[in-house]
């Protein structure tokens, strides 16, 4: 072979036309047509505008509701991603793809719900003392008031 006319070294022998895309050239079924791609950004668009006039025109009154319901949005746009720019379905990769996004979604709401219930609980639980009514409003604790320079920080505070 001549120097001008090298293989690549992670390439085999013969394959000049490989582009490394890992599908031949035919396979444009995993690919999207302009029209999914128009469907999925119209759909997107208003999936976003939605929920951002929900929220600057308070049209709903209830902050849980108006949470309830901008999930429900958001849960509706991650499937519009999915399907129309991610082209995810349960025939592409031989079903991998969709069981490892259904793994995702499961891990994701253990570790969401898991966490607003501890939370919530730490919340609920918290000693009577440490409760906001019972904090006190000064700036400079009392075991620090004794201190030089202290009092005339905190009545500048004041």
């Amino acid at each position: 072979m001549s120097r001008g006319h090298q293989e690549h070294p992670a390439r085999p022998m013969g394959h000049h036309d490989d582009h490394g895309h890992g599908h031949g050239h035919g396979d444009h079924a995993a690919h999207g047509s302009m029209k999914d791609y128009v469907t999925g950004f119209v759909l997107a668009v208003i999936l976003t505008a939605i929920p951002f006039w929900l929220v600057m025109s308070k049209a709903v009154d209830n902050s849980a509701r108006m949470g309830i319901i901008l999930l429900a949005f958001a849960a509706v746009q991650i499937v519009v991603h999915i399907k129309y720019f991610l082209h995810m379905n349960g025939k592409s990769e031989g079903g991998w793809n969709m069981l490892s996004m259904i793994f995702t979604i499961v891990i994701v709401g253990i570790t969401l719900s898991g966490s607003l219930w501890v939370m919530y609980h730490m919340n609920h639980n918290m000693m009577p003392t440490m409760s906001p009514e019972n904090m006190p409003t000064e700036t400079v604790p009392q075991s620090m008031q004794g201190m030089q320079g202290m009092q005339h920080n905190m009545q500048q505070s004041k």
